[in-house]
């Protein structure tokens, strides 16, 4: 495609930030790895060490695997059986880490299928489309500023432009630098956009992040629209599992670390971990200790703060963890995810997926009947449908059974049809445990590699630096977590790659060239 071509040749496309390599296939001796946590980050450093001969045991706390993107099974009333998860996630183009990992048990990735269409649905203005844009800049900043109904010449005038320059200029270091400071809102507010532009084109992108945009530092916010929006080839189009996550992704993936000699346990909260002559050790809540000559951390900031609030024994081998701990491990607002299965259908032209701006509480909603064969064998049987509504940053303190219904109804303000549909089954939970980007936070945001020999963190909150952001960061982290035990053992490390590392307009940018990161 046109867009693409000229994409890549002013540097929009994949770039090596680790070419991996450097060691062995294998490494050359026994290695025990502890991974605590077994939601993506963890996961994908077990797949890493695994493949190259490491003894990696991953302890997961829920009976589980997944984290965020854990699923689970549920009898409902009518005595089937169907998977329930944590919230729709959207597998995009540019995640070109987690895809590795991912084509460990699908090379050709057929398990994942297109979702036509993004629109952003307002009950104050039309809906706006971005699924169908060109995939790569600048065409596509232009075919939006171009087609988008919010967005019009004569607003572009009223544009503080100066303002709006840090969008283009992204910068791995000058950009925190000058904005972390600040709040995403703050940012928005000098835009001087118009309201519908601002909240249908900026608002909907920062909730996304599971943050309020009053309280998201304004250079992350930057960085995210570089990463989803300026900085790849692949465009805003994304793809979902045809099956629940636990069926296409986790259990394959545990499968595969098990052929490699690891393992995988569930239901094994880890409780404190310390190190001592013999190496580290991680103590569970059934009394066990596993030992390992390397720690990886891939645990939310909530429960890293846990872990390490009960370790006492880490103030003297990291304290430079121990130090950003408690700021970094504050949980951010909390989210909810309500699955309904109702007794009719939605309109058929309503789209898969849908982000959606301004009302108090709902953020999107996915047609799972549409979407996963699950949901849809239930819906063929009955002739229902399976609805799940999502809601990214919601009011603290009000139950999940309460938000469900305030999202349905606001659902029906967008969707009139849903007013009349009778519910037959609801899952709905909220919880806390995404990760906070508040002003200020990146300079004591925690890296993969921590000031204790042998012990590294990752997931979606840890700083990279390179563009990355939610599924893809946390896959990137375990593998440059992975890569650190690997180099230190002997072994081969694993290539990681990235969106192009600055803007388009940033300083010192050429085509077709990007300066690579100190690594991690």
């Amino acid at each position: 495609m046109l867009s693409q071509r000229v994409g890549r040749l002013i540097g929009v496309r994949e770039h090596l930030v680790d070419p991996g390599g450097g060691g062995a296939a294998r490494v050359p001796h026994p290695v025990d790895v502890v991974v605590v946590g077994g939601g993506i980050a963890g996961m994908s450093a077990a797949v890493v060490l695994a493949e190259r001969g490491v003894r990696v045991t991953v302890l997961e706390a829920a009976s589980t695997l997944g984290g965020r993107l854990g699923a689970w099974p549920e009898t409902l009333a009518d005595g089937s059986r169907q998977v329930v998860e944590h919230g729709f996630h959207a597998f995009f183009r540019q995640y070109y880490n987690w895809r590795s990992i991912l084509r460990r048990v699908d090379p050709a990735l057929g398990f994942l299928k297109a979702v036509p269409g993004y629109p952003i649905l307002s009950a104050r203005w039309p809906t706006e489309e971005f699924g169908r844009l060109p995939p790569a800049p600048p065409a596509n900043l232009l075919a939006l500023l171009l087609r988008s109904p919010s967005l019009r010449l004569r607003d572009l005038r009223g544009m503080d432009r100066e303002a709006a320059l840090p969008l283009l200029t992204y910068d791995p270091e000058r950009t925190y630098a000058e904005l972390d400071g600040r709040s995403a809102e703050e940012l928005l507010d000098s835009l001087r956009l118009p309201d519908r532009a601002r909240a249908m084109l900026f608002e909907v992108f920062s909730h996304s992040f599971f943050n309020h945009e009053a309280e998201m530092s304004a250079a992350e916010m930057v960085a995210q629209f570089h990463f989803y929006l300026l900085g790849n080839g692949e465009g805003l189009a994304f793809d979902a599992p045809d099956e629940d996550y636990a069926t296409a992704v986790w259990a394959p993936l545990a499968d595969h670390v098990r052929r490699h000699g690891g393992r995988v346990l569930t239901g094994v909260p880890a409780t404190a971990l310390g190190r001592d002559a013999n190496g580290w050790w991680v103590e569970t809540g059934g009394g066990t200790a596993y030992r390992g000559g390397h720690v990886v951390l891939a645990v939310d900031p909530p429960a890293l703060a846990v872990l390490v609030g009960n370790s006492p024994g880490l103030a003297a081998v990291a304290p430079g963890l121990v130090a950003r701990v408690p700021a970094f491990g504050r949980p951010g607002p909390p989210y909810a995810v309500a699955r309904y299965w109702l007794d009719g259908d939605v309109a058929a032209g309503r789209a898969v997926f849908s982000g959606v701006s301004r009302q108090p509480t709902l953020d999107s909603v996915t047609l799972y009947h549409r979407l996963e064969h699950g949901s849809r064998r239930w819906a063929e049987h009955t002739g229902g449908s399976v609805v799940e509504l999502h809601a990214y940053a919601c009011e603290p303190g009000v139950a999940a059974g309460v938000l469900a219904e305030r999202m349905r109804a606001e659902l029906a303000t967008l969707w009139p049809e849903v007013a009349g549909l009778r519910v037959r089954e609801l899952r709905a939970r909220v919880e806390a445990r995404a990760p906070v980007f508040a002003p200020g936070g990146h300079a004591t945001r925690p890296g993969v590699r921590t000031d204790a020999a042998g012990l590294h963190l990752a997931g979606d909150g840890i700083r990279t630096d390179f563009p990355s952001a939610l599924m893809e960061r946390a896959a990137a982290t375990g593998i440059i977590a992975a890569n650190h035990v690997l180099r230190a053992e002997g072994g081969a490390a694993e290539p990681v790659r990235s969106v192009r590392l600055r803007g388009l307009l940033a300083r010192g940018a050429r085509p077709g060239m990007a300066e690579p990161p100190r690594r991690e």
